[in-house]
C-alpha cells in the first residue's frame, strides 16, 4: 500500500505533519478529517514519486541502531500499557520514527499483523532489525498476556547492554588512540626529521654513537620500504578482518583476547555479565530453557562463551543441570557456577542470574576505572621511551661534539 506525506491543522490550530498508508490520496484526506485535522491538500503527496523519490545507495543507507530499537520498545510498552490497540501503536510509532529503515520495518510489521499474523511472527520476518532474543521474548509475552511487561524488560535489558558495550569501547579507545598517535609521530620523525640530522652528522666525519646510528638506519629503511610497510599494515588488518569472519578464526581470536593481560580479564567479565543478563531476562520472561540457552549462545559475542553455552544446552537435553557443564568448561569462575547451582536448586534461577549480571557489571565498572588510572602512567612511559628515545639519540652527537670543543 502506498505511503503519503501529509500536513494539516489540528483542532487547537497547531500545525501537524506525518505519513500515512492509504489506497488513494482522497482516502488520506478523509481519514485526516475523521481525526478532526484540516488537511492541506497541496501538501499531500505520495512518497517515492517525482522529487520525493528516495535515492538509496547500496551499503550507504541508514541502519537501525540498537538505541532506535530501545526507544521504539520503551514507547511501545507505554502505549500497550495505556490500553491502545496493537495496530494503532505501530501506526503511531511508524510516523514518529526518525529512522527511515525502522519506520519502513514497523509499517511492514503492521501490515502483517493486520493480515492476521501474530506480532512475534511478524517481527521474525525482519531478522536484521529484530534479533532472535527480541522475537522470542515478544512471543512469550503474547502467550502469557504480559506484552507490556516483556517490552519493558526488553528495553531495560538493551539499555544495560548498550551501557556495558560503551564502557568496553571507552576502555579500548584511549590506549588505541595513544598508540596510533605515537606511531604517527614516530613515522613523521623517521621520514622527515631524522634525515635532516643524518645529513648534518655526515659532515662531522666521525663515527656516530650506536643509538644514533641505529635510528638513522631505521629511518633509511623506513623511507626505502615505506610503501611496503604501509601495504603490510593494511594487508594485516584486512587479513585479520577476513579471518575474524570465519567461525574458526573468530574462535582463536576470542581465545587469544581472553588471555591478554589486563584487557583479557575485562573482556571475560563483560562476557559473563552479558551471558547472565541475557539468560536471566529470557528465563524470567517464560522462554523455555533450551531456547533461552540457544539465544544466549548466539548473542554471547564471544565464541569461547558460545561454545560453553551450547555444550551446556546439549548436557541439559541429556538430563544434566546447567551448573555442571559450565564448571567443566573452565570459562566461568567457580562463584558463578555455584550461584547458578543454588538458583537451580531453589527454583530462583532467573533472580540468581540477574544478581550475577549486576555483580559483574559492577566489576566491569571497577575494571574500567582501574584500567584508566593504570593507563596514564603507562602512556607517559611509552611516549617517553619512544619519542624521547628518538630525540635523545639525535642529540647525542651534538653533546659529544660540545664536549670535544670544550
Amino acid at each position: 500500500m502506498p505511503v503519503f506525506k501529509w500536513a494539516g491543522v489540528g483542532p487547537q490550530g497547531e500545525t501537524l505533519r506525518g505519513e500515512m498508508e492509504a489506497a488513494t490520496r482522497q482516502a488520506v484526506i478523509t481519514r485526516l478529517r475523521t481525526r478532526r485535522i484540516k488537511p492541506n491538500t497541496d501538501r499531500i503527496k505520495q512518497k517515492g514519486r517525482g522529487l520525493d523519490r528516495e535515492i538509496s545507495i547500496p551499503s550507504l543507507g541508514a541502519q537501525v541502531k540498537q538505541h532506535d530499537i530501545v526507544v521504539f520498545t520503551r514507547q511501545f510498552a507505554t502505549m500497550i500499557d495505556a490500553g491502545l490497540p496493537l495496530v494503532q501503536c505501530l501506526d503511531i510509532l511508524a510516523q514518529q520514527s526518525d529512522n527511515k529503515v525502522l519506520a519502513k520495518t514497523i509499517r511492514a510489521v503492521k501490515e502483517e499483523v493486520e493480515a492476521g499474523s501474530t506480532f512475534a511472527a511478524a517481527l521474525k520476518k525482519h531478522p536484521k532489525v529484530f534479533t532472535d532474543l527480541y522475537c522470542n521474548m515478544v512471543a512469550a509475552g503474547e502467550v502469557g498476556g504480559i506484552l507490556d511487561t516483556i517490552l519493558n524488560r526488553l528495553a531495560t535489558y538493551m539499555e544495560k547492554m548498550l551501557k556495558l558495550k560503551s564502557k568496553i569501547k571507552g576502555a579500548m579507545i584511549y590506549p588505541s588512540c595513544i598508540v596510533a598517535a605515537a606511531v604517527l609521530v614516530t613515522g613523521i620523525l623517521l621520514v622527515y626529521v631524522i634525515p635532516v640530522f643524518a645529513e648534518l652528522f655526515g659532515s662531522f666525519g666521525q663515527a656516530l654513537p650506536a643509538p644514533t646510528q641505529f635510528v638513522i638506519n631505521l629511518s633509511n629503511a623506513t623511507i626505502k620500504y615505506f610503501w611496503l610497510i604501509v601495504a603490510s599494515i593494511i594487508g594485516s588488518i584486512v587479513g585479520l578482518v577476513m579471518v575474524s569472519r570465519t567461525d574458526r578464526g573468530r574462535y582463536w581470536i576470542d581465545r587469544f583476547s581472553l588471555r591478554i593481560p589486563v584487557f583479557g580479564d575485562l573482556i571475560r567479565k563483560s562476557a559473563i555479565a552479558r551471558f547472565a543478563r541475557t539468560l536471566g531476562t529470557l528465563v524470567s520472561s517464560g522462554v523455555p530453557i533450551l531456547d533461552a540457552l540457544t539465544i544466549t549462545g548466539r548473542t554471547a559475542g564471544n565464541k569461547i562463551v558460545e561454545a560453553a553455552v551450547f555444550a551446556t544446552r546439549n548436557s541439559i537435553s541429556e538430563g544434566k543441570t546447567i551448573a555442571e557443564p559450565l564448571t567443566d568448561s573452565k570459562v566461568f569462575p567457580p562463584m558463578v557456577c555455584q550461584m547458578i547451582a543454588v538458583g537451580e536448586t531453589t527454583g530462583a534461577l532467573d533472580q540468581m542470574l540477574q544478581k550475577i549480571a549486576d555483580f559483574y557489571e559492577d566489576e566491569v565498572d571497577n575494571a574500567v576505572a582501574n584500567l584508566t588510572a593504570l593507563m596514564e602512567p603507562m602512556v607517559i612511559l611509552f611516549l617517553g621511551t619512544v619519542i624521547g628515545g628518538l630525540v635523545v639519540s639525535m642529540y647525542l652527537p651534538i653533546f659529544k661534539l660540545g664536549s670535544v670543543l670544550g
